[in-house]
């Protein structure tokens, strides 16, 4: 399997137990240290070293193929998924290794949420059923009126919210596309991560629904650090605090050439590879 191809999740795996509203946790921050990666024998990444700053966004730039979405996988466990897989190096939550052997898998799972590049809303669902699938699937009970509001809470974070209020009982599946993915993200954060990961969340959506979800992840920011995933420069410059650009070359694994604040990754990259691939001499 190659190191960007789609990756089988089975239903449920991004869901974990949410955390009770008094427990909801401050912004946190994420760093990779020495991340390698490998599919059997091939490896796929090599030393990745990133600190992806608490209250930011920062985004993953760089050609296909050159391991950004199997980083992305890595920062909350889900690269173990799996079965060729394997990893070296440590991922830091507020300097804790969430690879520790002492902390349990759904620990991770809880505090760094994921969403998807395809909208993956459980068409069986309702809308409101959607949200609530942590809850549903891991036996977490809630009374209707906490339910009730975390449903609105969520769809209201997502921009969802004046959109599907009177009709929350209809199928997830039958919105649009973007609607779906806003209504992805709102399933992941009813869970209530410290981090959220986006891996290219609006590349098979129109530009209405990009610049939706792209409001969505301005706002949300204030409340969950994000990392995001993306080929599309200008939105990486829209939406990102931070950059990191990872190159693969001559079948070697991907590494990240050069990272730092957006405005200078574009405007004054210290790496002649960085200022070709973000003024799209290549890629």
């Amino acid at each position: 399997m190659s190191a960007e191809a789609d990756t089988f999740v089975y239903p449920g795996a991004e869901f974990v137990a949410p955390m009770p509203r008094a427990a909801a946790s401050s912004l946190a921050g994420l760093e990779s240290r020495e991340i390698s990666a490998w599919f059997g024998d091939h490896q796929v990444l090599d030393r990745v070293s990133l600190m992806m700053a608490a209250g930011q966004v920062t985004a993953l730039i760089g050609p296909s193929g050159c391991g950004k979405s199997t980083f992305l996988r890595i920062l909350n466990r889900m690269h173990e998924l799996i079965p060729s897989a394997s990893l070296a190096g440590e991922v830091l939550l507020d300097g804790q290794d969430v690879y520790d052997p002492s902390r349990r898998l759904t620990d991770a799972r809880r505090q760094i949420g994921m969403v998807f590049q395809k909208p993956n809303p459980f068409p069986a669902m309702s809308i409101y059923e959607n949200v609530l699938a942590g809850l549903k699937l891991t036996g977490t009970k809630a009374s209707r009126g906490a339910k009730d509001n975390l449903v609105e809470e969520c769809l209201t974070k997502a921009g969802l919210w004046r959109e599907v209020r009177d009709r929350l009982r209809q199928p997830g599946g039958a919105l649009s596309g973007g609607q779906q993915q806003r209504l992805c993200i709102a399933r992941a954060l009813a869970v209530r991560p410290r981090v959220l990961l986006m891996d290219e969340p609006c590349s098979a959506l129109d530009p209405t629904s990009t610049r939706r979800i792209e409001a969505t992840i301005a706002e949300l920011v204030a409340d969950v650090t994000i990392v995001i995933v993306t080929h599309n420069m200008q939105q990486a410059a829209r939406v990102s605090d931070q950059c990191a650009f990872f190159l693969a070359e001559d079948g070697a694994p991907g590494y990240i050439v050069e990272h730092g604040p957006t405005d200078a990754m574009f405007n004054a990259p210290q790496d002649p590879r960085t200022s070709d691939y973000v003024h799209g001499r290549f890629g």
